[in-house]
């Protein structure tokens, strides 16, 4: 399977939905079995782009082929270290999101839609510490978001997103097409919830419903779909 070209792809469809502007962001996948992982070149212009330009690293980082990695390469690889199920993510600056971020805040269930892929609120993390933005800074990145799954107990594929503060939002999953939209739908839920709370901030959604509309999709008991 051609995971260059995939790749390639999947970072063109996050610019054909306007999740980025310019360079503002970036997708891997991770070939678990070959241990291989695909990324989007550093810096590089995704028009002019070919498959052999996608970078191609092992899980420690090595360049094995392609361009020179993504900056925000370190961060990916935290999140394929401890994140066993996950096989691509996606960093994006999208504009909702990125508002939450910069205001470092969550982005609160606040109906259905939401329920429907995520089992809670998005939460925001927050950004390294003095040190640790001097001294491996993207590493650091995904390691503050891997810790703070495990300290609150959040299964990464129920809550497969995150925004860190004052940056933007990466997304993951099992595959690249359910990670595309649910990056895409993160956007949209920023959106709603933005606007939500303009027109009423003590908005609230009940956990019960919460729990029909993610489980029915998601949980052990799932019905949804064919």
């Amino acid at each position: 399977m051609n995971y260059k070209q995939q790749v390639l792809e999947a970072n063109k469809w996050i610019v054909d939905k306007e999740l980025i502007q310019l360079t503002w962001g970036n997708v891997s996948y991770f070939d678990r079995n070959e241990g291989k992982i695909f990324i989007k070149p550093s810096g590089v212009n995704l028009s002019e782009a070919k498959p052999d330009d996608i970078s191609e690293i092992t899980i420690n980082g090595s360049l094995v082929s392609g361009k020179k990695p993504s900056v925000d390469t370190p961060t990916h690889l935290e999140i394929y270290n401890n994140f066993e199920q996950v096989n691509c993510v996606i960093h994006t600056h999208s504009k909702y999101c990125t508002i939450f971020a910069q205001s470092n805040t969550s982005i609160p269930c606040l109906g259905t839609t939401h329920a429907d892929y995520f089992y809670d609120e998005i939460p925001c993390i927050k950004h390294t510490d003095l040190n640790h933005t001097l001294k491996n800074y993207e590493k650091n990145t995904g390691k503050n978001i891997c810790e703070y799954y495990k300290v609150n107990k959040i299964n990464p594929l129920f809550v497969g997103a995150c925004l860190v503060r004052s940056h933007g939002v990466f997304c993951w999953g099992k595959d690249i097409k359910s990670t595309l939209e649910r990056a895409f739908v993160a956007e949209i839920l920023a959106e709603m919830a933005y606007k939500t709370l303009l027109l009423k901030p003590s908005v609230k959604f009940e956990k019960h419903i919460l729990d029909k509309h993610f489980l029915r999709k998601h949980g052990d008991k799932k019905y949804y779909g064919q």
